[in-house]
């Protein structure tokens, strides 16, 4: 029960959490309402760099959700020309994290990472189309244990300012392990093949825990 309360933080959010308490104290020198929104404030950086334990499904037949937030795309598009699989078909699903979600982004599956890149880019609302082309993103490049190729797909939103990647290139994967998180607001992307959806748009999905698609 306690740690439904109050969840373990990942190491990213220390040092906000630090920031957001100096300020509270900052602000309470001045006046109590003051001080009463840094407080606000800080338990809001409390949450937002929670990371809380998941039961993950552990089999190979299901890809599970990389991120928390609501399923704004479920299609079938080219696969990432970054990769080189721009003539290849995927089906997709894109995730959109508000500043209210957890960020720790999980593998949907289980695999070897067979490639990592990092992309620079612009600030879009992530929930924008551009996004995924034009905004700040991290690519990984996953081999499941049935040969399929994901792709998962950090991208920064309008007021996130860096992808944290946490794995590297070669490094196996259980499914639902942590990869990385991304800071205030963001998106999610998965491409897959062989697999068929299991979400629709609108939808909510929790990380490691909702099923995305299933052989």
């Amino acid at each position: 029960m306690f740690s439904k309360i109050f969840p373990r933080i990942h190491a990213e959010g220390y040092k906000f959490l630090v920031i957001a308490v100096i300020i509270t104290l900052v602000f309470y020198s001045f006046s109590d309402f003051l001080g009463l929104i840094g407080l606000v404030l800080t338990v809001w950086v409390y949450y937002f760099f929670r990371d809380p334990e998941r039961v993950i499904i552990e089999n190979d037949n299901y890809l599970v959700s990389p991120a928390d937030g609501e399923v704004i795309k479920v299609e079938e598009v080219d696969g990432p020309k970054e990769l080189g699989l721009e003539n290849k078909k995927f089906k997709k699903i894109s995730i959109f994290m508000n500043v209210f979600d957890c960020h720790v982004n999980r593998t949907p599956c289980g695999g070897k990472i067979e490639e990592i890149l990092y992309k620079p880019g612009k600030f879009f609302n992530a929930s924008l189309d551009k996004a995924s082309e034009d905004n700040e993103r991290n690519y990984f490049k996953i081999k499941d244990p049935n040969n399929n190729d994901i792709i998962v797909v950090q991208i920064a939103g309008l007021v996130a300012r860096r992808i944290v990647c946490e794995s590297s290139k070669d490094q196996e994967l259980k499914q639902g392990d942590r990869i990385g998180m991304i800071r205030f607001g963001s998106r999610v992307d998965v491409y897959y093949e062989n697999y068929e959806p299991l979400v629709k748009v609108g939808q909510r999905a929790i990380s490691g825990e909702t099923l995305l698609a299933k052989r």
